[in-house]
């Protein structure tokens, strides 16, 4: 049995605030941003591809196993996936009966979301034994961008950094082997077959590796998706690993970022691919910590699945 943890109030509160604090230094940029109509090719990413919404992510959560007491606990027994100790439970962990006393529901939230957590959890530890690969150069960015006169841009809001017979060049020079299949699946159809794979939806399983920079970004999704089963303070360090590992992407992408605060790494040149794969093999070894971690929680709910 994973052992149970019981908070106090003056034990679980002060965590939900920090929480909070951390949370607001991102999602008060971008919601006075979006109030105002304006963009941010960086800073928007997280809160516009992924679906976790700000007042989502705000909300602090212990994880499975462990209890909150007192008197703020009783409005979590209203929250989706928590539930009131029964007094059965209260007599073994020594508490009283008209003390406020919540946890995670677990049964209902593996009903619901067994299927998804099965499914990260396929991700994830396929993702972590494979060798990550680390030639890509960020290229899948200049394949979106590319034959950008014939086609609408992600990013029309922004200049190429090389034009757009530049941008085109590079893509034509160079091998392009992505294998994350939502980067893959915004190319231009121009350079669809320019990638020596073809990712698919169904291959994800079998083509995540630990290089790449989406599938680290993605480790804030997987996390999410484990909410409030996982602890709010895991989530919030995936969140932030994305956050810096958008800024190294965008960098490297064929956009001009310089007027927005982020230098370019110009991975048309051999220093710019130099320093492409030093960034990306840090952002993998620091991803494979936080997808163990992940895969550890995961464990700690009994599932059994069959990859």
């Amino acid at each position: 049995m994973v052992p149970v943890t019981v908070l106090a109030p003056e034990e679980w509160e002060p965590r939900a605030t920090a929480h909070s604090e951390r949370v607001r230094a991102y999602t008060e940029p971008y919601l006075r941003r979006r109030a105002a109509q304006q963009k941010h090719p960086v800073e928007d990413f997280l809160f516009t591809y992924y679906t976790q919404k700000p007042a989502q992510l705000l909300k602090w959560h212990p994880g499975a196993h462990t209890v909150l007491t007192g008197p703020p606990a009783v409005e979590r027994a209203g929250w989706k996936f928590y539930r009131n100790l029964t007094s059965e439970e209260r007599q073994q962990l020594g508490l009283k009966n008209d003390d406020g006393a919540v946890t995670l529901d677990l049964a209902a939230f593996l009903e619901t979301r067994r299927e998804a957590v099965d499914f990260a959890r396929i991700i994830l530890s396929g993702t972590a034994a494979r060798p990550a690969q680390f030639g890509c150069f960020g290229l899948h960015e200049w394949a979106m961008a590319y034959k950008s006169e014939e086609n609408s841009i992600r990013h029309e809001y922004l200049n190429l950094r090389l034009g757009a017979q530049g941008t085109d060049e590079v893509v034509e020079a160079n091998r392009i082997r992505c294998t994350h299949f939502d980067a893959f699946r915004f190319y231009a159809p121009q350079a669809v077959a320019l990638n020596e794979l073809q990712p698919t939806r169904t291959a994800q399983r079998d083509l995540e590796q630990p290089g790449c920079l989406h599938a680290n970004m993605d480790l804030y999704k997987w996390a999410y998706k484990l909410t409030p089963a996982l602890p709010s303070d895991l989530v919030m360090d995936c969140f932030e690993l994305s956050w810096r590992i958008r800024a190294m992407d965008m960098q490297a992408s064929p956009y001009d970022l310089a007027e927005w605060g982020y230098p370019p790494i110009a991975i048309e040149t051999p220093g710019g691919r130099a320093d492409y794969v030093r960034a990306q093999r840090a952002f993998s070894a620091e991803s494979q910590l936080k997808r163990a971690q992940l895969n550890e929680y995961i464990n700690q709910l009994h599932l059994t699945v069959d990859p």
